[in-house]
C-alpha cells in the first residue's frame, strides 16, 4: 500500500490536487484549504488564531481562557474580517496551559505508558467567550494549510527515500485532533460540546462545572476532572444552614455557569428554609451606572451573607467599586470559579474580602512542575507567542528579536539534541515543545500583524529575556497547592489511560489507527490511580467523584492573603458525614472570631412565635407572645406548642406547670367561715330541739303540732348538715350525695312548713265555721302529705343517681384568668339539677301563698306570719342564689350554693322557732293557752 493510499484510508489527506481545482473553479483559489474527511470549509478570517503546538503522532488539543475578555464581533460583510486580540491576560490560566504541556511531556518520557507513541498538543486560547472558543475549535479540528503542507512533504519524502510505511510517522486517527481539553466556562464548553458531540470527539473539561452538561443527550462525547455544580450547590446549602444563614443574597452573571448554579442553589436553599434576599445580575459589559446599582442594593440589603457564582474577571469591577466605597462586613461564599483567585488578593481587596469562605477542588503538589514553570522563557521562533505575551505582562516590558528563527534554532542545536523553549533538553521521542512545529514535522507561520498589536506600545522598555520567574509573585509560579492545574494534569493522563488501551501493539510492534469515537468509549470505561493516590474514573454521566476542600482567606503574619483548608466536602458519603468543617480555624470578614449573623428578622425569644409579614419572605417575621395555654422553648419557634392536659404555661410562657387544683376547702377562710356557720346552725338546731322536747307540753308547743315540730328541726339540722358535703375536695361519693341530701332536706323541711301551715289555716277556719275539716286533715293525713310531696323529689334524685350522677371534674376554664385547675363537681344532665331547684322553688311557694292567706287569721301568737316572713326570706335568698351561682367562678359557685343553703335554714330556724324560744324561755306567761288565743 503506498503512502497515499494510506493516508486517504486513515481520512488524513486528499488530493490536493483535485482539492485545488475545485477551487479554481470556484474561484477561491486563494482560500486556505481544509482537507479532512469533513465537508470543505471556507475561513473567513485572513489568518489563523495563534496556538502552543508541538508534533506527535497523537495531538490532544487544548482550549483555555488565557485572556477573559473577548473582542466584540464587528463584520462588515464588505471585507474579510481580522483577527482581533483578546483583553486580560490571566497569569492563572497560562499556568493551566503549560500545566497541560507539562503532563504531556511527563507521559511521554513515561516508558510504561503509551510506549512508543509520542504525545502532541495543539493548544488555543478561548478567550472564555463563545464565538472565540468555537473559532479556536474550528482551527482545532480543521487540517491548517501548514500541516496540509507538511504531510504533503512527508509523503515526497516517502517516494524518493522509498521507506517502507513502518519507518515513516504514524496516522493513527480520523481527525487532526482526536480529543480535546479545556473551556473553563460553561457557556463556552456548551456551545464547544455541542459542536463536538455529533463527531463523538471527546471534550474533557478541567473547570466547567454547570448542571447542565451533565444531559448526554445533548452533550454525548463531554466529560471533565471537575464535579458537577450540583454536588457543589448541595455542599453550599449545607454550609450556610449549618453556620444558620438563612437570610443570603446571590450574585451571578449572564452566563450558563451562574444561571443554572443559582438557580439550583436558591431551591435546594428555600427547601432547607433558607430565603434568598436578593439576586443580582453582573451584565456581560457592565457599565459603571450598573455598577454603582448592584452596590447600591448590596449595601442596603439587610442580607451580610452573599453567595456568588462568577468568575474573577467577572467579578473585578464590581469588587472595585466596593472597595472604593470601603465597604466591609460581607461575608462573601465563593464558588469554585474564583474562591482560590490570585487577582482578587490583592491588598486593595482585603478590607472587603477577608474571611471569604467557599468550596475548592482538593490541592495537591505535582512534583518537578514549578520548576518546569519557572524555566519558561521567552523566544522570537513562530508558536511562542502566547510565551512572549505572558513575559511581557509580567515584566512590564516589551521583547524585540532580531534574526531568522531558522537560524536561532540552528544555535539552539547541539550534537542533534534539541533545547526547548522551557529549558528541556528533547530527544526523538520529547521534542514536542518546540512551539513553532504545527501537528507534525516542521514549523508554521503564524500572521504577524495579530501579535505586533498585542505587544502594546513602543515606549515601554525592553525585556532581556532572561528575567527571572523566580523572583516573581504571581498566580503563574504560586503552585504550593494546584487545584485547577491537578484537574488538567488529571484530564491529560485520563486520554493517556485511554490511548494506552486502545492502541495496543501487536507483535509486530505496529500500532493500529482508531477513531474519536473508539478513543471516547475507552476514555469513558478509564479507571487508574495516579500518584497522588487518588482513583481517577468517570461515572455514567462522565464525571468524576464528588470532593471539596473549603477554603478560607486569611491574612499571615506578612498581611497577604492566604487560601487556607478549613474543611471538606465528600458528595459521595453518606449526608450526615458529607460536611466536615473546622469553626476554630476560621477567621471570618473583616477578621472576626465569630460567626457573622445574616437574618430578616432576629429569631423570637422563648414565650412568642413568628408571624410572617404580608408579602415577605418567610425568613421577615414580627414576633408575638404565645395565646394563653400555649408556650414556647425554643428560639425562632414558628408555632407556640399547647400545654398538656391540666397544666399552664409560667408567665413568661416558656414551659407548662402543673395547674394548682383549687376547690372550697376546709382550710381556707371561707371554708372555715361555712363550716363554723354550719356548725352554728346545727348547735342553734340542736338547742331549739331540746328547749321544745323540754317544754313538749306547754301549750305554745303542743300548739305548733310537736310532732311536725320535732321533723321538721330535725329537716333544719340536716339542711346545716348537708352544706358540708359540699366543702373539701370533690369525690365521687360526694358529688353523688350533695345535691341528693341537699334536695331531700330541703324539701321535708318545706313539706313541714306547708303540713304547719295547713294545719293553723284549717283550725282557725274550723273555730269559726266547724271542726270537720281539722278532723279530716289528722295526724296520719299530715304524715301522708309529707310522704307524698317528698316522694317526687326522692324519685327525682334517685333518677339523677343512676342516669346520671354527679362527678369529681377539673376545670381548666379558669386559667387563662387565675392559673389554677377548679376542681368541682360535674353535673352530666344540668336539667336534673334545675329540675330539683323548681320543685323546691315550687314548694316554697305554695307555702307562703297559704301563710299569706292564713296571716289575718285571729290569733295572739299567728304562726302564720312567723311562717310568710321565714317563706319571703326563703324565696329571697333562692332567687338570687340563682344569678350568683351562674356568674360565680371556680370554688366561689360552691360558696355561693352553700350561702344559700345556710341563710335559708337560719331563716327558717330563726323566723319560726326563735320567737317561740323567746316566750318559753323569756316570757313563760304567754305560754298558756289563754296567751295562745287571746280567749278565756
Amino acid at each position: 500500500m503506498g503512502s497515499k493510499e494510506l493516508c486517504l484510508e486513515r481520512g488524513v489527506l486528499k488530493e490536493e490536487e483535485t482539492v485545488t481545482e475545485k477551487q479554481r473553479s470556484l474561484g477561491i483559489d486563494q482560500v486556505r484549504g481544509v482537507a479532512s474527511i469533513l465537508p470543505q470549509c471556507v475561513k473567513l478570517a485572513d489568518s489563523e488564531p495563534l496556538a502552543l503546538q508541538s508534533g506527535g503522532d497523537v495531538v490532544i488539543g487544548g482550549l483555555f481562557p488565557l485572556h477573559f475578555v473577548a473582542p466584540k464581533q464587528q463584520n462588515s460583510y464588505h471585507s474579510k474580517p481580522q483577527l482581533t486580540p483578546c483583553k486580560g491576560f490571566d497569569h492563572r490560566a497560562f499556568r493551566w496551559m503549560m500545566t497541560m504541556v507539562f503532563a504531556v511531556e511527563e507521559i511521554n518520557r513515561n516508558t510504561s505508558l503509551l510506549p512508543g507513541v509520542k504525545l502532541g498538543y495543539r493548544i488555543m486560547d478561548s478567550c472564555d467567550h463563545v464565538h472565540t472558543s468555537l473559532r479556536a475549535l474550528m482551527s482545532l479540528v480543521s487540517h491548517s494549510k501548514a500541516w496540509m503542507g507538511e504531510l504533503k512533504q512527508m509523503v515526497k519524502t516517502e517516494k524518493i527515500l522509498d521507506k517502507p510505511k513502518e519507518t515513516l510517522p504514524s496516522c493513527l486517527v480520523d481527525y487532526p485532533v482526536p480529543a480535546v481539553i479545556g473551556l473553563a466556562s460553561s457557556t463556552p464548553a456548551r456551545a464547544v460540546a455541542h459542536t463536538l458531540g455529533p463527531f463523538n470527539i471527546p471534550l474533557v473539561s478541567f473547570f466547567a462545572t454547570c448542571t447542565c452538561l451533565t444531559n448526554k443527550d445533548s452533550y454525548p462525547s463531554f466529560l471533565r476532572t471537575v464535579p458537577s455544580d450540583l454536588f457543589q450547590v448541595r455542599g453550599l446549602v449545607q454550609l450556610v444552614t449549618f453556620l444558620n444563614w438563612l437570610w443570603v443574597g446571590t450574585i451571578g452573571t449572564t452566563d450558563d455557569y451562574s444561571q443554572y448554579g443559582i438557580q439550583a442553589f436558591s431551591s435546594q436553599f428555600k427547601k432547607q428554609g433558607g430565603c434568598v434576599a436578593f439576586h443580582l445580575i453582573i451584565p456581560k459589559s457592565p457599565s459603571v451606572t450598573e455598577l454603582q446599582d448592584i452596590a447600591n442594593k448590596l449595601q442596603s440589603s439587610t442580607a451580610q451573607v452573599v453567595v456568588v457564582f462568577a468568575t474573577e474577571g467577572q467579578l473585578l469591577d464590581l469588587f472595585l467599586e466596593l472597595a472604593e466605597r470601603n465597604v466591609t462586613g460581607i461575608q462573601w461564599v465563593a464558588s469554585e470559579a474564583w474562591v482560590t483567585a490570585s487577582l482578587l488578593t490583592s491588598p486593595h481587596f482585603h478590607p472587603l474580602l477577608e474571611g471569604t469562605l467557599g468550596f475548592s477542588f482538593p490541592g495537591v503538589m505535582i512534583p518537578d512542575l514549578e520548576e518546569f514553570l519557572l524555566n519558561v522563557r521567552p523566544s522570537p521562533k513562530p508558536g511562542h507567542e502566547f510565551v512572549n505575551m505572558f513575559w511581557e505582562e509580567l515584566f512590564g516590558c516589551r521583547l524585540e528579536f532580531r534574526g531568522e528563527g531558522s537560524k536561532e534554532r540552528e544555535a539552539d542545536t547541539v550534537n542533534n539534541v534539541e533545547l526547548d523553549a522551557f529549558g528541556y533538553k528533547s530527544d526523538s521521542r520529547n521534542n514536542s515543545l518546540s512551539l513553532a512545529r504545527p501537528v507534525i514535522g516542521k514549523t508554521t507561520s503564524v500572521n504577524g500583524s495579530t501579535y505586533e498589536n498585542y505587544k502594546g506600545a513602543a515606549e515601554k522598555p525592553l525585556c532581556t529575556g532572561s528575567e527571572d520567574l523566580r523572583f516573581t509573585e504571581s498566580s503563574y509560579n504560586d503552585v504550593s497547592k494546584v487545584r485547577i492545574s491537578y484537574n488538567v494534569y488529571k484530564a491529560v493522563y485520563a486520554i493517556a489511560h485511554a490511548l494506552h488501551t486502545l492502541l495496543k501493539s501487536d507483535s509486530a510492534g505496529h500500532s493500529k489507527s482508531f477513531t474519536s469515537s473508539q478513543l471516547l468509549q475507552h476514555l469513558k470505561k478509564v479507571n487508574f490511580t495516579n500518584q497522588f493516590e487518588e482513583k481517577v474514573y468517570f461515572d455514567s454521566n462522565g464525571e468524576p467523584v464528588p470532593l471539596y476542600d473549603i477554603i478560607n482567606w486569611q491574612k499571615d503574619s506578612e498581611g497577604k492573603i492566604r487560601f487556607v483548608k478549613v474543611g471538606s466536602y465528600d458528595g459521595s458519603a453518606l449526608y450526615r458525614q458529607q460536611l466536615q468543617i473546622d469553626h476554630s480555624t476560621i477567621v471570618w470578614t473583616e477578621g472576626q472570631s465569630q460567626v457573622p449573623i445574616s437574618q430578616c428578622s432576629a429569631p423570637c425569644l422563648p414565650g412568642t412565635r413568628q408571624a410572617r409579614r404580608l408579602g415577605e419572605p418567610h425568613c421577615c417575621f414580627d414576633c408575638l407572645p404565645c395565646a394563653d395555654g400555649e408556650f414556647s422553648n425554643q428560639t425562632g419557634s414558628t408555632e407556640c406548642t399547647k400545654c398538656p392536659e391540666y397544666h399552664w404555661p409560667d408567665k413568661e410562657k416558656v414551659k407548662c406547670v402543673a395547674g394548682v387544683e383549687e376547690f372550697l376547702s376546709f382550710h381556707d377562710a371561707m371554708g372555715i367561715i361555712l363550716v363554723a356557720l354550719t356548725l352554728l346552725g346545727v348547735v342553734l338546731t340542736t338547742i331549739v330541739t331540746v328547749v321544745f322536747h323540754r317544754f313538749r307540753t306547754s301549750p305554745i308547743v303542743k300548739a305548733n303540732n310537736s310532732e311536725i315540730s320535732f321533723l321538721l328541726l330535725l329537716s333544719l339540722k340536716l339542711c346545716f348538715l348537708c352544706s358540708l358535703v359540699f366543702i373539701g375536695q370533690p369525690s365521687v361519693w360526694t358529688c353523688r350525695l350533695r345535691q341528693a341530701t341537699f334536695a331531700i332536706s330541703f324539701v321535708l323541711c318545706l313539706s313541714c312548713l306547708l303540713v304547719k301551715t295547713i294545719v293553723v289555716l284549717l283550725a282557725f277556719r274550723a273555730n269559726e265555721h266547724a271542726s270537720r275539716a281539722l278532723k279530716l286533715f289528722g295526724p296520719c293525713q299530715q304524715r301522708s302529705l309529707i310522704i307524698c310531696t317528698i316522694l317526687p323529689q326522692v324519685c327525682l334524685c334517685a333518677g339523677c343517681l343512676f342516669g346520671a350522677p354527679s362527678f369529681p371534674f377539673k376545670n381548666p376554664n379558669y386559667q387563662a384568668s387565675t392559673g389554677k385547675i377548679i376542681v368541682e363537681c360535674k353535673e352530666p344532665w344540668p336539667p336534673g339539677f334545675y329540675l330539683v331547684l323548681g320543685y323546691i322553688g315550687f314548694l316554697a311557694f305554695i307555702c307562703l301563698l297559704l301563710a299569706f292567706l292564713a296571716r289575718k287569721l285571729p290569733d295572739s301568737f299567728n304562726e302564720a306570719k312567723l311562717i310568710t316572713f321565714s317563706m319571703l326570706i326563703f324565696c329571697a335568698v333562692w332567687i338570687s342564689f340563682i344569678p350568683a351561682y351562674v356568674s360565680s367562678p371556680g370554688k366561689l359557685t360552691v360558696a355561693v350554693e352553700v350561702f344559700a343553703i345556710l341563710a335559708s335554714s337560719f331563716g327558717l330556724l330563726l323566723c319560726i322557732f326563735f320567737p317561740k324560744c323567746y316566750i318559753i324561755l323569756l316570757q313563760p306567761q304567754r305560754n298558756t293557752k289563754k296567751g295562745m288565743t287571746g280567749r278565756t
